[in-house]
């Protein structure tokens, strides 16, 4: 079972909505069948180095609550006070998919990583000293990731991310998305939701649809 999952690491939703994607996978997991997930960085905000105006801070700082309000999520709301924020998240994306390069199936554990500073620790996840910190609590060699995080070859890589994302015409996150075996794509979700909701589409798409192929 293969899924591309899209999201941003400073994407609070997707923050969210990890431990209903956690449950999901879980759920049909089997020990024949394991999920494999293809993380992809959507780019949530390009880079910028201009501060967050006000507005822009006490209209993200409103969405936190709502999403402690429909989720099991809690945000450490002191990081509007002891930070500078940017509206900048392609950083954090990079470090993702340098993470990855560095150390296949890291990319869950460098954006967990990275969603603990911003949203526990109240730790810029903007800044590049914050990534690399990040690296390092996941047991990534600091000099090899600060060289990939900086490389042509992520950049490209991110590139490549953000034209799935344009190819599969996400407009929010997290989307997650079921491939089956003639490569054919699936959407589970645009947006936050429960596992039971992906459960329910993943079973009607395997019975209307995958059934109905093999028939």
């Amino acid at each position: 079972m293969q899924f591309y999952y899209v999201m941003d690491p400073m994407c609070a939703w997707c923050y969210g909505f990890e431990p209903e994607l956690e449950s999901f996978l879980l759920s049909i997991r089997t020990p024949e069948n394991k999920p494999r997930v293809t993380w992809i960085m959507g780019g949530l905000a390009a880079d910028t180095d201009i501060p967050m105006d006000e507005e822009l801070k006490e209209t993200i700082a409103s969405y936190w609550h709502q999403i402690e309000n429909k989720t099991s999520a809690t945000f450490n709301h002191e990081y509007w006070t002891v930070n500078t924020p940017y509206r900048a998240t392609y950083n954090a994306c990079r470090a993702v998919i340098a993470a990855e390069r560095l150390s296949i199936e890291s990319s869950q554990k460098m954006v967990k990583a990275i969603q603990s500073a911003y949203y526990q620790q109240a730790r810029n996840p903007s800044l590049d000293d914050t990534l690399i910190a990040c690296a390092d609590s996941i047991g990534l060699n600091v000099a090899e990731f600060e060289r990939e995080f900086r490389s042509t070859e992520t950049e490209q890589q991110f590139r490549e991310h953000l034209g799935l994302v344009r190819h599969l015409q996400v407009g929010g996150f997290p989307a997650l998305f079921f491939i089956d075996g003639q490569n054919r794509l699936y959407p589970l979700t645009h947006g936050y939701c429960q596992a039971s909701h992906l459960a329910q589409r993943f079973n009607w798409i395997q019975s209307h649809v995958i059934v109905q192929d093999k028939n």
